[in-house]
Formats: C-alpha cells, structure tokens, sequence
C-alpha cells in the first residue's frame, strides 16, 4: 500500500480548485488500483472512493462537465486530493469502507444504526442441552441457528420450538436446583429433563428434531412423528399417541404461520432497495432452512444524492463488514462492481457467495416482497419524519428558539433516598429518539448529599460538556445540542445556567419542565433563564411532543437506577478481589454457598475449587486474611 503526495505546493495548489485542481493530480496518476480522498479548503474529506484504475478513475472528475448535480457539487468544493494506491482491486474496495466507517463524509453513502442479529443457540455443554437466544461472539459450545432479523423472531422460533421439542431453556444453575417440575412442564412446553420425566437418550432424539427442524426438514421431522403416533396407537399407548398427536398439531401451526416459506431458496439474504425524495429504505429478508426468519429496514444515508447502485453497493459492503454473508445474496438493483463484491463478501464467508438480481420465478418474488416492504417502510419514515419537523418548527416558535433545534438533550436523575444515583440523558431530532446517543451517568460525587438534586445534574451536566469541550471545541461533530430540556422548575433552570455559564457554555438555550400545582400531566409550567414562567394549552401537539421527551428521559434513568441498583444488591467483597471474575466468582459461592464461607475458608479448602490455582487461593486468602 503506497500513498502518494500531493503534486503541487500549498502555494500553487491552493490557487486551483475543481475539475482544474483534478486535471493536476491526474498527471500523477497511474493505472494501479487503489483509494482516492477528496478533501475540502478546510480539509474535511468530503468523499472516499476506490478504483480500478486510478488514473482512469480520477480522469472523470476532471471533465469541466457531463456530470450529476450531487458530482458536480462535490468537485467544486474539493480543494486538495489524496491517494492509497493498492495491490488488488478487492484490497482497495476494502480500504474504501474501512475509510467511510472511520471518516463518515458527506458525500459517501453510509449505513446508520447497525446492529448484531440474535442466532438460537442449541448448547451442547450439558447432558440435557439447553436452547436459548444468544447474541454476540459465539464462544459457547454448540450449535448455532441463525442470523435472525429481531429479538421478537427469535422469540416466536424459541416459543414454536417449546411447544413442539420440549427442549428446556433454563440455565444450568437453575436446571441443576429443581426439585420440582416448573410451570413449563405443567403446560407442556418442556420434557422435565431437571426431575428425570425423560431419559438422556429420548431427550436426544428431541433435541435432534429440533435441530432438523432448524435446518429446514420439518417434513421429515412430521412424518416421524406420525409414524410413532401410529406405532404408539398400536401398541395402545394411547396417552403416548396423544402427546404425539399434540406436537403434529404444533408443528402444523408453526408451518402455517411462518409466512414465507420458499421451496426453491434454502439460505439467502433478500435485499431491496426503494428511493424517493433523496431517501432511501434498504429491507433485507433471512432465509434460512427454506424459511423466513423474520426481516429489518435500514435507512442509510444517500450521499446528498447517490444513485441506486451505489447505494445498494456501499450498503452491502458495510452490512456485511461483521456478518457473515449467506451463500446467495438476492438484490432488486444490479450494482456496478458486481465482481469485486462477490470476492470480497467470497473472503468474508470463507466460500463462494453468489450475487444475482432475479427477473422471474420465486427469488423474483421475494425480492418483490422485500421490495414493497421497503416502498412502504420508506413512507411511513417519510410521513414520520415530516410530522417531526413540523413539532421542531412548533417547538422553536413556542420558546422563542432561532431555528428548529436539531439535536435536544433530555436530562433526568433517578435515586432511592441518594442511594445508587443515577443520571440520565436522551437524545432527540428531526428522527425521532436517536438512542445510540443515549447516555447514563452513576454519580459519582461523595460529598453530595443524599437526594441532593441539584449536586447531580451538576455532575451530570459537568461531566457531560467537559467532555464536549475536550473532544469538539470547535462544535463541527454535531454532538453538541441546540436545546437543553431539564426536569425541573425554576430552581433547577437557575443552578443548570449558573453551571453552564460557569464552563463557559452559554449559548445554549434552555427550558425547564415542571407540573403544576395539581401535579397533573397536560399542567406543566416552562422556565427559561431571565423570563417568566409560562404554559401551553392543554391540546397544543408541542406539549405532548415535550411530554414524551421529558418521559422517555425519566424512563431510561429509572432503568439504568434499577439496573445499578439490581447490580449493588448482587455484589459481594469476592467482586474486589484481583482476578476474580463472574466464572470464578460463581465457582467460589457454588463450593462454599456464600461469601462469608468464602473469608472464613483455609487455603487448602480455596484450592479445592475448580478453577482456583494455588496462586489465585493464595491471592484470595490474603485478601481475606489482610481484612480480618
């Protein structure tokens, strides 16, 4: 990989901008691939591109005209170039999105909001192997069945495969604790594997059905069944037959309210694109074992105006950069690099991964469906989107606010008498809630004293602009707000104004929300610095917009308040201990039954424990020994 410098002086370069600018750098060009940089006079990349052949590639820009409003705007403001030459084609691809991820400009398309899928993992650690929902890196023994498109797919999957295989999906400290059969049992959704009410090897033969079933052989996994239904008719045991006969009946269910259900496609990710407006929607459908394991919508970022196959090019490249692509991947618009796609995402899987764009017969068909889902989708984010402005608009006019705000931050603390405190911090926009920005804050100060209000959002609000300062100065990121929300009356407005005058910070407008005298929600009272209080009518769009704003603040601080609370309540003096981790933690209280037996134990009894070594007994005894 070679970078190449610019070819003019900062002198001579500075006095050509544009096509004429381009027309210089071409002229150092060669044919090898690589990546090109576009930056503008403050140089802010404004757009990142691979190519083929440099030279070739460069050379378009530099024609004085011929080119798309959204291209022509781009080299007008481009006022220097830089270059990353490479070895290969599918190396300069992967530079490119490596560049978009980490630069993001304007001009590049770029794919927001992307999320790990859930799989269904079938644990095979255990006699009894449990079948769960499991996300993230699969470092866990056993089997895993996905991707799907939502927790709430795998869910229903989890729930059909309940009713049908009665597979467990407790955890093994739980399974190994049952002295009883639990609910699950009693409404037929589990075999009872915890009390022995089915053997290791008829278990076996559940959690293989299920397994085919997972890969596409529900046929064959029925016509078993009804064959034992028959043999145990047969041999008249008839509450065998029953059971039976109740698992064909659940597995018919399940077949019938799959929805999609291609014959002709076993795995494949469907992936329609719809645009409009200068919006796009991007859906892409799971299918895995001859079954749709449920679909998501995307709305990437156009470029300021890309076309459709550089859209569907880019968002392929960046969906699949922590995914492993299926073997085919079905497309409702061709793309331009068809072939360096295919070699990268071929890479990615580690086999061949086959791209098409189908023109009739079933894959049409689902590419269609995706297709409509995705011009529906993009409407209603459409109708959303307006109807958001226009509460902004309302929201700016009500408060005086010199244009509509783009970026609110919602503030709100959440405690128990001071105890585990906790701040919290929404985000909101022309979007709607932007909960990648959300933020939480366990409060730190000791000297606070407890339910002391106003020492929080101190904190919070020092912390939270401290950072702002640090991080972008100059406000270029777009992470700095354009409006404050605090729950709270005039009081707290006054402390929340001092606090920001004191960082220096004091151009950011404000608004207090505070019920009324009643308390009653549609009565809140609004405080800004310097002016009278006031309110809005009780039907006024903007008061409820205001309503679910300060109410999604109080829920996310009342969620992270429970979660460090649920957190303390489980701690014990075993989570100060060096090395001592949750597994080994768990190891410690499963031999002994508690942290106290834990301090009052000798070295030799610590070193009895799986996973303890002597060096980490030693570690914990004088932990221990050094406290009493």
């Amino acid at each position: 990989m070679h970078e190449n410098p610019d070819p003019e002086t900062p002198a001579t370069a500075a006095a050509l901008t544009g096509h004429a600018l381009i027309q210089n750098y071409v002229k150092t060009l060669d044919g090898s691939p690589g990546v090109y940089r576009m930056l503008d006079a403050e140089a802010r990349v404004l757009y990142v591109g691979k190519a083929r052949n440099l030279r070739a590639r460069v050379s378009n820009y530099a024609r004085p005209s011929g080119h798309s409003g959204r291209i022509a705007r781009m080299i007008r403001e481009t006022a220097s170039m830089m270059f990353l030459t490479t070895r290969t084609e599918t190396e300069a691809l992967l530079l490119e999105q490596n560049l978009i991820k980490q630069l993001k400009p304007r001009y590049n398309v770029l794919l927001r909001d992307d999320k790990s899928f859930p799989n269904i993992l079938v644990a095979k650690g255990h006699a009894f192997p449990q079948i769960k929902k499991h996300r993230g890196a699969k470092t866990e023994t056993g089997d895993y069945y996905g991707p799907f498109a939502s927790a709430g797919a795998v869910n229903r999957t989890l729930n059909q495969l309940q009713r049908v295989f009665l597979l467990r999906t407790c955890s093994d400290s739980v399974f190994e604790s049952r002295t009883r059969p639990c609910l699950l049992f009693q409404i037929k959704r589990c075999a009872g594997p915890c009390v022995g009410k089915v053997t290791v090897a008829d278990y076996a033969a559940l959690v293989s059905d299920a397994e085919r079933f997972l890969q596409g052989k529900s046929t064959r996994v029925q016509e078993d069944l009804a064959a034992e239904m028959a043999a145990a008719s047969a041999a008249m045991e008839f509450e065998r037959a029953a059971a039976l006969r109740d698992r064909i009946r659940a597995l018919t269910q399940v077949q019938s309210a799959q929805g999609i259900n291609p014959r002709g496609v076993a795995e494949a990710d469907v992936v329609a694109l719809h645009m409009e407006g200068g919006a796009a929607c991007v859906q892409v459908f799971f299918i895995r074992a001859n079954q749709s394991w449920g679909n998501r919508d995307y709305y990437p970022k156009t470029g300021s105006g890309a076309e459709e196959a550089e859209v569907l090019e880019a968002f392929l490249a960046q969906f699949y950069d922590d995914k492993t692509p299926p073997r085919l991947i079905l497309l409702s618009h061709p793309i331009e690099d068809e072939d360096l796609m295919v070699q990268l995402l071929s890479d990615r899987a580690g086999r061949k991964v086959e791209i098409a764009v189908p023109q009739r017969g079933e894959k049409a068909e689902l590419v269609e469906n995706a297709a409509r889902n995705a011009r529906e989708s993009l409407a209603r984010k459409m109708s959303e989107s307006v109807a958001q402005a226009r509460l902004l608009e309302g929201l700016a006019e009500a408060f005086g606010l010199e244009a509509a705000p783009r970026r609110i931050e919602i503030y709100d603390n959440s405690h128990i008498q001071g105890t585990n405190a906790v701040g919290g911090m929404v985000v909101a926009g022309p979007e709607g809630f932007v909960k990648s920005q959300y933020r939480k804050f366990n409060i730190r100060g000791d000297e606070l004293t407890p339910g002391d209000d106003f020492g929080m959002m101190k904190e919070v609000l020092t912390r939270r602009f401290a950072r702002l300062l640090k991080e972008d100065p100059d406000r270029e990121t777009g992470a700095w707000p354009d409006l404050l929300l605090i729950d709270g009356g005039a009081g707290q407005v006054s402390a929340v104004a001092q606090i920001m005058d004191e960082m220096g910070v004091e151009d950011i407008p404000m608004i207090g929300v505070a019920k009324g005298v009643d308390r009653d929600a549609g009565k809140e009272e609004f405080y800004r610095p310097g002016a009278p209080p006031f309110a809005l009518r009780m039907n006024d769009p903007v008061l409820y917009f205001i309503q679910r704003l300060r109410d999604e603040a109080h829920r996310w601080a009342i969620g992270a308040h429970r979660a460090r609370r649920t957190k303390a309540i489980s701690a014990t003096p075993l989570d100060e201990i060096p090395g001592v981790g949750a597994t080994r933690k768990r190891a410690l209280l499963a031999h002994f039954g508690s942290a106290k037996a834990v301090a009052r134990a000798g070295l030799t009894d610590l070193q009895a424990v799986p996973g303890i070594s002597e060096a980490m007994a030693q570690t914990i005894y004088d932990f221990f020994n050094a406290k009493g």
